[in-house]
């Protein structure tokens, strides 16, 4: 209890700082309050923009604070423009723990001292997130490989952090006016998850595993090997991947890696990750993208952390996949009649005003290279007519959304000449091709020949009874299954009956053909 009143009151010490009263205040019912608090506070400068203010504030209070500005900054739907910029400059600055520490839970986790399962193991960590940090170790057979090592405590840390979140989230919705829209339980609860879910660090080696299957084949994307025997829920074991990070260009041209062939990759990456295969890598900010300079896979994307997925459906990467190749074709009906097919738009929706208003969105956008395009900007704006046609915003497509702003981000850094929409247009279409055209009919009558197998040699029983069914009564119907059923019973056995005194009459006949000739070779 104690503990709890303590961070209760840093958390409040830290908003007055930054004037996030200032920020709050602006929307609630009470204005008169603000009045108030400017008056008492007048020592502070608030003069900074709020979203810099918010930044600071939440990278003060430490890596949970920082995660949630991180989450926030992925829901254009809720946050003002200002602000959710802002966020997206959101990293994790966390000083590392203890290398003992580390080497204890190492221990603890896997059962022997790391002097144990490692032939060298380096106690100063190359890398330290919010969540876990990172050591470098060589295994007894000379693999190298990079041991993540989840924080001590931070379980009972987030669930006391994010239960005072979820106390704050309901008293904004009593206290803010614009609170139904913004949503603060909906965002507090998907945060919740998502921390959740970082935790358990077998999450994430499975994760990695299966990114790592689906680019088994692959020419553009690498993924480290998960140690399988040396991971556990708190610690895992990865191969050490040797690139430099995305965001040093210098370093990259030096290498001789070339940049519009890495940012045309990027998005081919992306689309294969959600339309082929409806898994992806959904944290891809700088820190967790590497590029390989070795001579053999130079110019190769290095992912890493996949503690954060998304998943699709099949119905969700074919409506995006419409979404998309409309877009490109700049088909803005066809956009409005699969928001409205979908049912994520009411059916009572003017599929020609909805068109209208997505053609406002997207038009000025096209044939424009990235350096002068936003996507935040075009989000907020599709995001602002989706609510003024009470167009349902997808949970499953947050994640999406905030990996398309990372990308957007390593595209204006990688090549601010790229035209996306023209090197996207030729693989979607593609992809089209092979999901409606003749080879996804074969693809998937392959996937289905099981149970066609089966099925096709009943197709002529099973057609005959229900013509049966459909000019018999209920009742006479019911006798003339159990009919058919010892008519069929009789069959099988009058069959059997005959195929075995047929093998057995053929035999014979074999048999004394056989002794008929022995004897004339004889004699």
């Amino acid at each position: 209890m104690i503990f709890k009143l303590l961070r209760v009151f840093k958390i409040g010490r830290v908003a007055i700082k930054y004037g996030l009263d200032d920020i709050a205040m602006s929307g609630l019912k009470i204005p008169r309050i603000a009045k108030l608090i400017d008056t008492l506070i007048f020592w502070r400068d608030i003069s900074a923009p709020r979203g810099e203010r918010l930044r600071r504030a939440l990278e003060e209070l430490g890596p949970i604070f920082v995660k949630f500005g991180q989450v926030l900054s992925t829901r254009r739907d809720l946050m003002p423009a200002d602000i959710a910029d802002e966020l997206t400059r959101l990293q994790d600055r966390v000083p590392p723990f203890d290398s003992e520490v580390a080497i204890a839970l190492i221990t603890k986790s896997l059962g022997a001292h790391p002097s144990e399962l490692f032939a060298s193991f380096e106690r100063v960590p190359v890398a330290s997130a919010s969540i876990a940090q990172v050591h470098f170790a060589v295994l007894k057979d000379g693999r190298e490989v990079a041991v993540k090592v989840l924080r001590p405590g931070m379980k009972k840390s987030i669930d006391e952090d994010v239960a005072l979140m979820h106390v704050a989230a309901g008293l904004v919705e009593r206290l803010w006016a614009d609170a139904k829209r913004l949503k603060p339980r909906e965002v507090v609860g998907e945060f919740d998850k998502y921390l959740h879910d970082e935790l358990d660090l077998m999450r994430e080696a499975a994760n990695g595993s299966q990114l790592r299957r689906n680019f088994a084949e692959s020419t553009l994307l690498m993924v480290p090997e998960m140690m399988w025997d040396y991971c556990s829920s708190s610690v895992i074991v990865m191969e050490r991947m040797k690139g430099v990070p995305i965001s040093q260009i210098d370093r990259l041209l030096a290498a001789g890696v070339d940049m519009k062939k890495l940012s045309s990759d990027g998005i081919e990456i992306f689309f294969t990750q959600v339309f082929r295969d409806g898994f992806f890598h959904a944290d891809m900010h700088p820190g967790n993208i590497l590029v390989s300079i070795e001579p053999a896979t130079l110019g190769r994307y290095i992912a890493l952390d996949f503690g954060i997925v998304g998943t699709l459906t099949d119905f969700d990467k074919d409506y995006l996949s419409q979404n998309f190749l409309a877009f490109f074709q700049r088909d803005y009906k066809r956009v409005a009649e699969a928001h409205i097919e979908s049912g994520w738009a009411p059916k009572n929706t003017r599929v020609d005003e909805l068109e209208s208003a997505v053609r406002a969105c997207c038009e000025p956008i096209f044939d424009r290279p990235l350096k002068d395009i936003s996507f935040g900007q075009v989000l907020l704006r599709l995001f602002q007519t989706s609510r003024r046609f009470n167009v349902e915003v997808q949970p499953q497509l947050v994640l999406l959304q905030k990996t398309l702003l990372n990308i957007e981000g390593l595209g204006r850094q990688l090549d601010p000449d790229l035209d996306l929409w023209k090197t996207a247009k030729p693989y979607l279409e593609r992809w089209m091709q092979e999901q409606i055209g003749w080879r996804g009919l074969l693809d998937r009558l392959k996937a289905e020949a099981p149970h066609y197998n089966k099925l096709i040699p009943q197709l002529p029983r099973l057609a005959h009874q229900a013509l049966l069914q459909m000019t018999l009564p209920q009742d006479d119907n019911k006798v003339l299954l159990v009919a058919l059923l010892a008519e069929q019973q009789r069959t099988n056995r009058l069959i059997g009956t005959v195929v075995y005194f047929a093998g057995g009459l053929l035999g014979g006949l074999l048999l004394m053909r056989f002794v008929g000739r022995w004897l004339s070779w004889s004699f």
